[in-house]
């Protein structure tokens, strides 16, 4: 399948872009939310500093009426949303990656598209994969709603693991993946495959709120996330990161 199917001239997808100065991703509340986390009661024990800097980089980003109504959309289908600090880091992620063919496996209620689109170009198209027709119809009008013309993104529905597979090799920027961790592994091998030299891929729940780094825990979840891990740590091609927002995102870029 070619991923360049054309250009549209419609918006940015939904997020606040505010006065010209502030960053068209997102809106930074730094004041209010720095006087909330001012810590005077001096040094912190590491686990309550990390716990802090993780909920500042939560808090840190806001979202305009259209991010906000997808999401209260999600939760009315029960699908679950990136953060708006996940969003926001892919957001930044799709446009450093060049952003001009993207694919993501989880459709959703299209909150994590909205943030990718609003990181690629005029010219970019988003390949997004879900099973459930309902999700799909869910995204198309939060993409409606940020004015996002049809030709800006291409909805397919089926298994992702199937789908994957007709996708052309080398051909896309950024793969994200929110998806079933236990298909994790599956995901890495065909991501790794699609990417083209500078592409980058990201997957979402990479540490399971913290149950993937507990050596206690040897459940399916936690043994395909670890998997999925060694996977991208061995392969020569990729150089990866495990960034601590949302559930945990294992973002690596390709040779």
């Amino acid at each position: 399948m070619d991923p360049h199917n054309g250009s549209d001239t419609g918006c940015v997808p939904g997020v606040s872009r505010g006065r010209a100065s502030t960053p068209p991703s997102a809106a930074l509340s730094y004041a209010a939310h720095m006087a909330s986390t001012d810590d005077t009661s001096g040094p912190q024990p590491p686990h309550s500093r990390a716990d802090a800097l993780v909920a500042h980089a939560e808090g840190s980003m806001s979202e305009d009426a259209v991010l906000t109504a997808a999401r209260d959309r999600a939760g009315e289908i029960g699908v679950a949303s990136i953060s708006a600090a996940v969003g926001a880091l892919l957001s930044l992620l799709t446009k450093l990656s060049g952003g001009k063919a993207v694919v993501e496996v989880g459709t959703g209620a299209g909150v994590s598209g909205l943030w990718l689109l609003s990181g690629m170009g005029e010219d970019g198209v988003l390949t997004t994969i879900d099973i459930e027709p309902e999700h799909q119809r869910t995204a198309k009008q939060a993409f409606g709603d940020a004015g996002i013309g049809p030709s800006r993104t291409r909805f397919i529905s089926g298994r992702a693991q199937e789908v994957l597979t007709r996708l052309a090799d080398e051909s896309y920027d950024l793969v994200f993946v929110d998806a079933d961790p236990i298909d994790q592994p599956e995901y890495v091998a065909e991501a790794v495959r699609l990417l083209r030299p500078g592409g980058v891929v990201v997957l979402h729940r990479a540490a399971l709120g913290g149950r993937a780094g507990d050596p206690t825990a040897n459940d399916a979840e936690v043994v395909a996330v670890r998997e999925a891990a060694r996977l991208i740590a061995e392969d020569e091609r990729l150089t990866p990161a495990l960034i601590p927002l949302g559930d945990g995102l294992l973002a690596a870029v390709r040779d």
